[in-house]
């Protein structure tokens, strides 16, 4: 299993962008990917998912439709998620998780170990 690292968090104001990028420890072209975010005071949530080959086949959750895109780089073992249009209601720490079982990722992700420390983004209206 290999280990991920969340950076790229800051404050941004609403409707402004941000991109967040996800570096593994080692090769991940054989790991689905995805990213999750957690509300203070709430369980972690599903955001996107990628599966594991270049151009991979993705899906997202209905709030962020249109206004995410996740992709990755297998050469650089990474993982982003660009965000527009960002809203006051995207305020939380986002996460990066990858599993060889894209099933994991989008539906039992809640069972996933070995979560990292996140990255922290603030949306000011």
């Amino acid at each position: 299993q290999v280990q991920l690292v969340e950076s790229g968090g800051g404050s941004v104001e609403t409707g402004g962008s941000l991109t967040l990028s996800c570096v593994a420890s080692g090769a991940i072209d054989t790991y689905d990917a995805g990213w999750f975010r957690q509300f203070p005071g709430k369980e972690r949530e599903f955001v996107a998912s990628i599966s594991r080959y270049s151009g991979g086949s993705t899906y997202y959750t209905d709030s962020v439709k249109g206004r995410v895109t996740i992709s990755r780089s297998n050469s650089k073992n990474t993982v982003y998620i660009q965000m527009n249009n960002l809203k006051p209601e995207d305020t939380a720490v986002y996460y990066c998780h990858a599993d060889p079982n894209l099933h994991h990722i989008i539906q039992d992700f809640r069972n996933l170990r070995s979560w990292g420390l996140g990255t922290q983004f603030t949306v000011s209206s």
